[in-house]
C-alpha cells in the first residue's frame, strides 16, 4: 500500500503529495542564489559577514585552485574541518568540478581518518590545521595533496587583532584555533586568494544528476565502517521535499542556525543545501556554543533552527539565564525548528513553542535517505513523539522483517522508496544488497501505522529477546525517563543463560538522587509488561553519544563489559578502576571536598571509615549540610567506585594505585594537605551539579577580553561538533534512536 494515501489528509495545506523531478545538480544552487540576491548576507561567522556575491566569487577562485591541484570530474575531494566559511567554499568548488565531496569528522582519530581516505582514494584533502597535525605527523602524504585551513582567517578583524595580543588568554585561543602545519602542506586560504576566477581555457566537466555528489561515513548497525554514496538527485530531491514540507519557507528571506556539523547528513542537507538553495543567511558556528548563537541571533534573527533536543534545551535555559540577569533575549523570530536524532520530549517541545511562538518539527530519517524520510506536519495536528508522515514522493511500507515481500500485521520493519534513497555503499556490493531490496531501502527500524502516522517501536538490531518475548528498548526508556531522580536513561540487552537477553537500564541520576533496582521496578510495574521490566541497573556519569547527541546503545553494552553484576546492580570492576585509578581518584577527591565544603580531616575520616556508616561526628556534620552518608556513597558509586571497590582500592598495592594513594591514610592526608583555599570556606549547595550547565565565567582582563571576543568554542567539550564520540552511525546509520535527520 502507498502509505502516503492515508497520510495526505494530515498534510499541511499547500504541501503536495509529489514533488516535481529535480533538474538542478547540487553545485548549481549557489550561482542561482548569488544571481538573485548578490548583496544578501550568505554567511555570518561569529560577526564576520560574507555576501552571496563574495561567496560565489570565492567559490570560483577555489574551483580554479582545485583544478590546478589536479581535481577533475569523478575525483574525490575530502573535507575534514569544523563548520566555517572555508567549508562552504570548498564544498561548492569541488562540486563545480564534478568531483565528489567526502565529508569527515575533524575530531576522528588519525587511524580512522586514514581508513576512510584509503576507502575512497581522495586526490585532495582539505583539512583544519589541527587535524593535519595528527593526519600527516609522520610526513607520509600517501600520494595525496593536503591543503590546510586556518579557522582564524575568517574571524572578524577585531577578533583577529585580539588574537595577536601578547597575553596568555590570546595564546590559549590561538592554540584552540590554529595548528602546526606539517612541512609540504599548502595553505588552502592562500592558494584560493592567489587563484584567478575561472580563467578561460579551463576545461570543466560539470556533474550529472546521477553522479555521486557526497560521501558520508557511518558505522551502521553492524559497526562495519561504510561510505554512503548520495547522488546529486538524492540530495537535491530531499532538499526540495523538505522545502515543500515547510511550505511557507521564503526565498531570500530566511536565516538558518548552522550549528549541526556539515559532516553529518542533517547539517549538510539543511544548511549547506537548503539554506543556500533558498538564498538564506547562515549564522555559522564551528561548534555549538549557546552564547555565540544568541549573539548571532541578535545580529541576524534566526528563522529556521535545525538541531537536536539538547540544543533546544540549552538555548532555552541560557535565554532564561540571560533574562534573569537583565539582558534582552528575543527568540520570537524562530518560526520553525527541525528536531532530529532522538525522540523529542513533548514537554520540551511545548516549552520551545511557547518560548519562540513557532513550530518544532520532528523528523525521521537516516543517512541513506539523504537523510529525511518523514516528519511532523506543520499544523496543530502534529503528534509529538511519532515519526510523523511520509514526505512527498516517499513511499513507506511496514513489512514482515523476515519476509519483506509481505506487509506486517502490526509492528514491522520500515521500508522506504523515493528519490532520496542512496546509490549504495562505496565498494561494498554485498552490504548494499542487504539494505536495498527490490528498490526498497530496509531501514532496520520497527514501527507501526496509526492513522497515517508512523509510530516507532525500535531498532530491529536493538530488539531485546527474552523468554520468547520481544522487548523494545525505547519503550522501556520512555517508561523510566520521567522517574524522579533520573536525568537520562539507555536500555540494552545483556546475555543471560538460555532465556536470551536480560533488560539492563543504564541510568544517569540527578545530583543526590537515590535510585536502586527496586525503585525502578516499582516505578515501571504498571507501565510495562512484566517481561520488559529491567532486571538490573547500572548508574553511570553520562551516556555515550554520537556527534549529534544520539545515545549509542552499542557503546553502552561495551562499557558494561567493565562492570560486574552484584545484587541487581552493575558495579565497575576493580580491575577497570585500577587502570585509571590515579586520575579518577584525584578528580573525585577534589570535587568531593569542594562540593561539601569539607575539611581534609572530615573527608579523610569518611573515606577511610571501614564501618557500615561514617563516625557519628562526621555523620552529624554531613547531616548539617543536608547530605547523608548514603548519598555520599551514591555519589562515589556514580563515579564507578563501589564501597567494596574503594576499600579494595585503598588496600591494593601496585604501581597504578600506589601513585594515587600509596595504599595508606597518610597518602590521603598528603593529597588533602596544604593551606586552606577559598573552596574550603565556600558555602555551596552540597548537591550542586558540578558546574554542568553553568554559565561560562566572564573574562575580566585584557586577555579575557581576547578570549571572549574570539570564543569560537572549538574546545567546548559538550558541543555538538566537538563530541568525543566519533561514530555518527549507531543503530540506523546515523544513530541508535531512529528519530534521525
Amino acid at each position: 500500500m502507498d502509505a502516503t494515501v492515508p497520510a495526505r489528509p494530515h498534510y499541511a495545506p499547500g504541501v503536495p503529495a509529489e514533488i516535481e523531478p529535480v533538474t538542478q545538480t547540487l553545485d548549481q544552487q549557489l550561482p542561482h542564489a548569488a544571481a538573485d540576491f548578490p548583496n544578501r548576507v550568505a554567511i555570518d561567522f561569529l560577526g564576520r559577514t560574507i555576501t552571496y556575491r563574495e561567496l560565489d566569487h570565492q567559490v570560483r577562485k577555489a574551483t580554479s585552485a582545485l583544478y590546478r591541484c589536479g581535481v577533475r570530474n569523478g575525483d574525490v575531494v575530502a573535507l575534514i574541518m569544523p563548520n566555517c566559511p572555508q567549508h562552504v567554499v570548498a564544498f561548492y568548488a569541488a562540486l563545480a568540478l564534478g568531483a565528489t565531496v567526502a565529508e569527515h569528522n575533524p575530531l576522528a582519530p588519525a587511524n580512522e581518518l586514514h581508513e576512510q581516505l584509503d576507502r575512497h582514494g581522495a586526490v585532495v584533502v582539505i583539512a583544519w590545521e589541527q587535524t593535519l597535525e595528527k593526519l600527516v605527523s609522520d610526513g607520509d602524504f600517501h600520494g595525496r595533496t593536503y591543503l590546510a585551513v586556518d579557522l582564524s582567517r575568517e574571524l572578524p578583524h577585531v577578533s583577529r587583532m585580539l588574537l595577536r595580543l601578547p597575553v596568555s588568554s590570546a595564546r590559549e585561543q590561538r592554540a584552540k584555533l590554529r595548528g602546526t602545519v606539517p612541512h609540504g602542506v599548502l595553505s588552502f586560504d592562500r592558494i584560493v586568494k592567489k587563484a584567478p576566477s575561472l580563467p578561460k581555457g579551463m576545461e570543466m566537466q560539470p556533474p550529472e544528476l546521477d553522479d555521486i555528489a557526497v560521501l558520508l561515513h557511518t558505522g551502521g548497525t553492524t559497526g562495519v565502517p561504510k561510505a554512503v554514496q548520495l547522488t546529486h538527485r538524492n540530495v537535491v530531491s530531499n532538499m526540495v521535499q523538505t522545502i515543500e514540507w515547510v511550505h511557507t519557507m521564503g526565498y531570500g528571506t530566511e536565516v538558518f542556525a548552522a550549528v549541526l556539523p556539515f559532516f553529518h547528513a542533517f547539517g549538510l542537507s539543511t544548511c549547506l543545501g537548503i539554506c543556500i538553495r533558498q538564498a538564506g543567511t547562515l549564522v555559522l558556528l564551528p561548534n555549538f556554543n549557546v552564547s555565540s548563537l544568541l549573539a548571532g541571533q541578535k545580529r541576524h534573527p534566526i528563522t529556521l533552527f535545525p538541531g537536536v533536543a539538547p540544543m533546544f534545551q540549552r538555548v532555552l535555559d541560557e535565554a532564561d539565564r540571560q533574562r534573569e540577569s537583565g539582558e534582552s533575549v528575543d527568540l520570537s523570530s524562530i518560526r520553525f525548528a527541525f528536531s532530529g536524532a532522538m525522540a523529542l520530549d513533548p514537554a520540551l517541545a511545548a516549552r520551545w513553542e511557547e518560548g519562540t511562538g513557532g513550530y518544532i518539527i520532528e523528523g525521521y530519517g537516516m543517512t541513506e535517505a539523504s537523510p529525511i524520510i518523514a516528519g511532523s506536519p506543520v499544523t496543530p495536528e502534529r503528534r509529538p513523539s511519532t515519526l510523523g508522515l511520509p514526505f512527498p514522493s516517499t513511499e513507506i511500507r511496514v513489512a514482515d522483517p523476515e519476509d519483506p515481500s509481505q506487509d506486517a500485521d502490526d509492528i514491522g520493519e520500515v521500508l522506504v522508496r523515493g528519490p532520496q534513497v542512496f546509490a549504495g555503499y562505496l565498494g561494498m556490493p554485498e552490504e548494499t544488497d542487504a539494505v536495498l531490496w527490490n528498490g526498497w531501502l530496509r531501514t532496520g527500524d520497527l514501527a507501526r501505522w496509526d492513522d497515517g502516522f508512523l509510530v516507532m517501536a525500535d531498532r530491529r538490531k536493538e530488539l531485546i529477546i527474552n523468554g520468547g518475548f520481544n522487548i523494545y528498548p525505547s519503550q522501556v526508556e520512555d517508561a523510566i525517563r520521567n522517574m524522579p531522580g533520573v536525568r537520562d536513561v539507555a536500555v540494552v540487552g545483556m546475555p543471560e543463560d538460555a532465556h536470551g537477553e536480560s533488560v539492563v537500564a543504564a541510568l544517569v541520576l540527578e545530583p543526590g538522587a537515590m535510585v536502586d533496582l527496586d525503585s525502578v521496578r516499582r516505578w515501571t510495574q504498571d507501565k510495562l509488561s512484566h517481561y520488559a521490566i529491567p532486571k538490573s541497573i547500572a548508574v553511570v556519569d553520562e551516556l555515550p553519544r554520537s556527534q549529534i547527541g544520539k545515545v549509542m546503545r552499542r557503546a553502552v553494552r561495551e562499557e558494561l563489559n567493565n562492570f560486574e553484576l552484584k545484587s541487581g546492580q552493575w558495579i565497575r570492576k576493580a580491575g577497570a578502576l585500577g587502570e585509571n585509578a590515579s586520575d579518577r581518584f584525584e578528580t573525585w577527591l577534589g570535587s568531593l571536598q569542594e562540593q561539601f565544603s569539607a575539611t581534609k580531616e572530615q573527608v579523610q575520616e569518611w573515606l577511610s571509615s571501614t564501618s557500615e556508616h561514617s563516625t557519628e561526628q562526621v555523620r552529624e556534620w554531613f547531616a548539617e549540610k543536608g547530605v547523608t552518608p548514603e548519598e555520599l556513597r551514591a555519589r562515589l558509586q556514580k563515579e564507578g567506585l563501589s564501597r567494596e571497590g574503594f576499600s579494595a582500592w585503598l588496600s591494593r598495592s601496585g604501581a597504578a594505585v600506589s601513585g594515587a594513594l600509596k595504599s595508606s591514610s597518610e597518602a590521603i592526608q598528603e593529597k588533602l594537605a596544604g593551606p586552606p583555599t577559598q573552596r574550603d570556606m565556600a558555602q555551596k549547595d552540597p548537591l550542586a551539579d558540578d558546574g554542568v550547565g553553568q554559565a561560562e565565567p566572564t573574562p575580566s582582563d585584557a586577555g579575557g577580553n581576547a578570549r571572549h571576543a574570539t570564543n569560537v568554542a572549538v574546545a567546548d567539550a559538550d558541543a555538538a561538533n566537538a563530541q568525543a564520540a566519533q561514530d555518527a552511525g549507531e543503530g540506523n546509520p546515523a544513530g541508535d534512536d531512529p528519530h534521525l535527520m
